[in-house]
């Protein structure tokens, strides 16, 4: 009768075939393990270059234009007698709250807030209470609006605080619940869009004539859609007029 391998767990050694199947299964299920790490990793989306300065309050100023996307507006320094370029700052509240700015539209105004930024779109989440008026100081808001004509774009709806750096991913379906909390609120809504070759384009949402809107495009939140609008450039932001009943949802 052939003898066969028993091995005892307190004996010092294991007898030579079970050490040898012992070894080989090891190798194995650590090369196994290393190699569904990698897929997962790999499977994994980069998450976005996007920061919430939590914590870290500044104080700013510059002229408030109130208005369906509320802006704290920069005026660049101009050289060379060229005209004067402008850099917008779009304002939110505390918490899921878009900014009441009205009181001060159109005015030069001192305020306390924490930078919000993904790549170069920036954004102030304003300081409870810290708006003050400069002087009582009115002046002009810039009229550097150029349209760029119609267009009908695929993307997806996302509110755009957590977009550009409160949450991390602020979009899609993961964070479907909050997004919609938020533009509950009146933060005010972002068109992310993607080209064919990976380029990103962000386009704050208003309606048609300009106004806001919000809670009609609920339903519509971080899924793939298609709208139809006018397209416009402000400056280093682009705007994109819809009428929310044409939203049409992507297979």
């Amino acid at each position: 009768m052939k003898n066969e391998e028993f091995y005892v767990g307190y004996l010092p050694k294991m007898e030579t075939r079970t050490a040898r199947f012992v070894k080989i299964f090891a190798v194995a299920s650590f090369v196994t393990a290393l190699v569904a790490l990698a897929v997962v990793w790999n499977g994994q989306r980069p998450f976005a270059r996007s920061v919430f300065e939590f914590g870290n309050v500044r104080e700013f100023q510059g002229k408030i234009r109130a208005g369906a996307v509320p802006f704290l507006i920069f005026e660049k320094d101009s050289r060379n007698g060229a005209l004067p370029e402008f850099e917008r700052f779009p304002l939110v509240a505390e918490g899921k709250h878009g900014a009441d700015v009205e009181a001060f539209d159109n005015r030069r105004v001192a305020l306390r807030g924490t930078l919000i930024y993904r790549d170069d779109l920036k954004m102030i989440e304003i300081a409870d209470g810290s708006i003050t008026a400069i002087d009582g100081e009115v002046s002009k808001a810039p009229t550097d609006a150029k349209p760029l004509g119609r267009f009908t774009l695929r993307g997806e709806i996302v509110d755009s605080k957590c977009y550009l750096g409160v949450m991390n991913p602020g979009q899609s379906k993961p964070h479907r619940d909050c997004a919609v909390a938020c533009l509950r609120g009146g933060i005010p809504p972002l068109f992310f869009i993607k080209d064919e070759s990976g380029n990103v384009s962000e386009l704050w949402l208003v309606g048609e004539t300009g106004g806001p809107i919000g809670g009609e495009l609920l339903d519509y939140v971080a899924e793939p859609v298609e709208v139809p609008g006018q397209v416009e450039r402000r400056g280093d932001q682009l705007f994109f007029f819809i009428d929310p009943a044409n939203i049409k949802r992507l297979p």
